[in-house]
């Protein structure tokens, strides 16, 4: 028996799965790390916390499946999007990562749009500037971190600086790279127009690899550290989210998916390349060779839930101890007692401003309609409902562009709970539907792993294999008919708020 490890270096913490080669689930280990916020808006993490938690979830499912190391053939990495990873001449962190949902660079933005030009920015990285990316983010660091900047000698996005520990190798995939606002994503490749306007150097950034081809092999110390071989490959795995459409099928034209974990993503697979001229959603090579996808961004989806329930849900927690329960368990079911609509609450899911469709670094959450009747489960409700209507926008950009969306699964903590895809399915007015496995991005990049080992022959064909449907949430009529009001009042709250968020920024 031939064995894969998918890891997915997540915000919230790290997920390793040890498959066979059948893509069933032989053992599984995570572990948590913190998220630093040194200011309103700012977000960082040390990337030494996620190689900690690498080390410890490789080894803890390689002691727990007790195969042989040689019988481990490949890993696929996956991770968070855009977070910049600056190494020195040695090889060392240089700071902590500014990772993606930070919004302090709105000014290099405006610096990268200025010197490219709005038009062609978008027509070869099929995205606007965004704080999220990390070209901005990097341009921040040249301007208040100067001395940083100067001992930069390598720029990596999270997961690759685990590649980095792990087989010594500076590399990326094309999915991951789309992120970084550096890639001609038309043609793949990194821009070298778009490096000289900007003043990168080149040799700064790594090698670029489809998604399943070996980027190296597993080295000494890593092996020594976990108990693998140093005839493992690597390869070039993909961004959480590219990983996760492997992971539940999403490989082909009329295939999409809804994800909510941290953020939350509509994303729609396509075999060309197919760019919003308003740069509201994402144009990324996606991890099938020679295909792309295109997607709506919440920036604050599972966060927002997360965040409620940390400040405001006590009770929750303390229940959910007692009984030996997940807290989310015990959500879903106060939830589910309170009438849709959440007795005309609705909130506004910019914690960390908004991507998809506003591009707005200063938005912030929102309760509307706040009154005396309403209690934490009414205000739970209004937060899923605030951002399903927010995934809502995602979906109807897609359909105004006429990508060709047949099928729509969903995924991600947020897509476990069937009252969460109940609710998007009343939104979208689609059927919402489940695959068999929970791992998604995990499992996405264990397949691009086979495929680079030759354990598989192609992505699309081992997805369908091996990926197989499970849940079907249908819409109901009137629910749907409420949302469609419902969401009119959600887009024009934001409208007459525009102006304010404005203000709030500058006190």
């Amino acid at each position: 028996m031939r064995y894969l490890i998918g890891i997915d270096i997540g915000t919230s913490a790290t997920k390793t799965v040890l498959f066979d080669e059948s893509c069933q689930v032989v053992a599984s280990a995570s572990q948590e790390y913190p998220l630093y916020q040194p200011q309103n808006g700012w977000a960082e993490q040390d990337p030494l916390d996620w190689y900690g938690a690498v080390v410890t979830t490789v080894k803890a499912v390689v002691e727990k499946a007790q195969v042989p190391a040689e019988s481990i053939k490949g890993i696929g990495l996956s991770g968070q999007m855009h977070g910049l990873v600056m190494l020195d001449e040695a090889g060392q962190v240089i700071r902590r990562s500014i990772i993606w949902c930070d919004q302090r660079s709105s000014k290099e933005c405006a610096e990268i749009t200025a010197r490219v030009g709005a038009e062609r920015l978008i027509e070869i990285t099929a995205n606007p500037a965004l704080p999220g990316f990390t070209a901005a983010k990097l341009l921040w660091v040249r301007s208040h971190e100067s001395e940083n900047y100067r001992k930069c000698r390598h720029v990596l996005l999270p997961k690759d600086y685990i590649r980095y520990r792990m087989t010594g190798e500076f590399a990326t995939d094309v999915s991951d790279a789309s992120g970084m606002q550096l890639l001609d994503v038309p043609n793949r490749c990194w821009s070298d127009e778009i490096l000289e306007k900007l003043a990168i150097d080149k040799d700064m950034l790594p090698k670029v690899y489809e998604s399943p081809e070996i980027t190296g092999y597993v080295n000494e110390s890593f092996a020594a550290a976990t108990g693998l071989s140093v005839q493992t490959v690597v390869v070039g795995g993909a961004g959480d989210n590219a990983a996760a459409a492997i992971g539940t099928g999403v490989v082909e034209d009329g295939k999409a998916f809804t994800t909510i974990g941290t953020s939350g993503v509509v994303f729609a697979h396509t075999s060309k390349p197919q760019i919003d001229t308003k740069g509201r959603v994402h144009t990324f090579c996606c991890a099938v060779p020679g295909c792309w996808h295109v997607m709506g961004v919440t920036q604050a989806a599972g966060l927002s839930l997360k965040w409620f329930r940390d400040n405001l849900a006590e009770k929750y927690k303390e229940e959910a101890v007692i009984k030996g329960v997940d807290v989310y368990d015990l959500i879903n079911e106060d939830v589910k007692k309170v009438p849709i609509g959440s007795r005309r609450l609705i909130y506004l899911p910019y914690l960390m401003g908004e991507r998809t469709p506003h591009l707005n670094s200063d938005c912030r959450g929102v309760f509307f309609g706040l009154s005396a009747i309403h209690n934490k489960a009414d205000m739970l409700r209004a937060v899923m409902e605030g951002v399903s209507y927010s995934l809502k926008d995602c979906q109807g950009i897609l359909q105004e562009m006429k990508v060709d969306i047949s099928e729509m699964m969903a995924c991600g903590g947020g897509g476990k709970s069937p009252l969460w895809r109940q609710m998007l399915a009343d939104m979208y007015g689609w059927e919402v539907k489940t695959t068999s496995s929970q791992e998604g991005p995990a499992l996405g990049v264990a397949i691009l792993a086979g495929v680079g080992a030759g354990v598989f022959t192609d992505v699309v064909s081992t997805c369908r294999e091996f990926i197989n449907q499970d849940t079907y949430c249908q819409p109901e009529a009137a629910a749907h008919a409420y949302y469609e009001k419902g969401h009119q009042l959600y887009q024009k709250l934001y409208k007459q708020l525009k102006d304010c968020y404005n203000d709030l920024a500058a006190l």
